[in-house]
């Protein structure tokens, strides 16, 4: 019976979409806001956030407190929580008490053979919507940044090196400077890291980030290379050649290569086709990987077929291989 009336309840916000915003949509909103399981909030939320019912931010507010009372039982995974934090940082909620302890919250929930904790995307939502507030010291704000690059989740980690970035001011990238120092055991957070310090520092980043091509372990070399890739920054390509001079292994330089032609700049294009006309037939295969990715540009795949008929023999038969793979 109980099941029966939690899909009763969320079938009727469903419909709340096609009644579009209203007092009367408000009100149910209100309504299911207010109701004590989880599944209900979490769906109300939901549907507020793509009516964009600001009007029921009070509620939001209001529900995300109570989700924390008994959690485990009344909002398992988080589902409620999560929704309104959504909900809130989208309706440009800015006041600093619901963030700062989303950020703070970890769920342990029982799993097979053990217990894991289902907070992980909440303390992530939480924290990107606490550096938009304006109510409490920055201070305050960077303590949970830093407690949250050290949260044992990956993906908190992650997210507060982004969060760090949104803050920007001088603390910002010395931040994420010491955190790529002192490095991270997940690569996805040292991507993101690169990537972050890219978008705050600039081309003094791309110095920064050069020191891990040549320095380290060859994965986080790769994830400077690929965070320089995206960068599309003219300073880059200059790096990217020195360190596929500088290295001898064949991945790494395979990495490097597919960096600085997705720099799609003019100085990399050259460099890569250098390598196709005059280079071994293993690097000239890393480099006309490379270049595959712009065989939608007619004239740069014209600029390939004229490099690799400059070549010999052995590249001209990797290109053939090349487009029998590629169709």
């Amino acid at each position: 019976m109980a099941n029966r009336r939690v899909e009763e309840a969320v079938d009727r916000l469903s419909r709340l979409r096609e009644a579009g915003p209203g007092p009367a949509t408000a009100a149910a909103l209100r309504k299911a806001l207010g109701d004590r399981v989880g599944l209900v909030v979490a769906k109300a939320a939901k549907v507020a956030l793509e009516l964009d019912a600001r009007e029921v931010v009070p509620e939001l507010v209001e529900a995300f407190g109570r989700m924390f009372e008994d959690a485990v039982e009344r909002d398992p995974q988080c589902w409620a929580k999560n929704a309104i934090a959504k909900a809130l940082t989208a309706m440009d909620y800015r006041e600093s008490e619901p963030y700062l302890r989303g950020a703070r919250h970890i769920q342990m929930e029982p799993v097979w053979g053990g217990q894991e904790d289902s907070a992980t995307t909440l303390r992530g939502i939480c924290l990107l919507g606490l550096v938009t507030c304006s109510d409490v010291r920055r201070e305050t704000i960077f303590r949970a940044l830093v407690d949250a690059m050290a949260d044992a989740s990956r993906d908190v980690r992650a997210e507060a090196a982004r969060a760090v970035a949104e803050m920007g001011g001088d603390e910002a990238p010395l931040l994420l400077r010491l955190k790529a120092r002192v490095g991270d055991r997940e690569l996805p957070v040292v991507g993101q890291v690169f990537d972050c310090l890219l978008q705050l520092e600039g081309a003094r980043g791309v110095e920064f980030l050069a020191e891990f091509l040549h320095s380290g372990s060859d994965d986080v070399a790769s994830e400077a290379a690929l965070a320089l890739g995206s960068s599309r920054m003219p300073e880059a390509v200059e790096a990217l050649e020195r360190a596929w001079e500088m290295t001898r292994d064949p991945e790494l330089r395979f990495t490097v290569a597919r960096a600085i032609s997705a720099l799609r700049l003019e100085r990399g294009l050259e460099f890569l086709l250098g390598i196709v006309k005059k280079g071994r037939a293993q690097d000239a295969r890393a480099a006309l990987e490379a270049l595959s990715l712009h065989r939608e540009s007619e004239e740069i795949w014209r600029r390939v077929e004229a490099a690799v008929a400059e070549a010999g023999t052995g590249v001209q038969a990797e290109f053939r291989n090349l487009r029998v793979k590629r169709g």
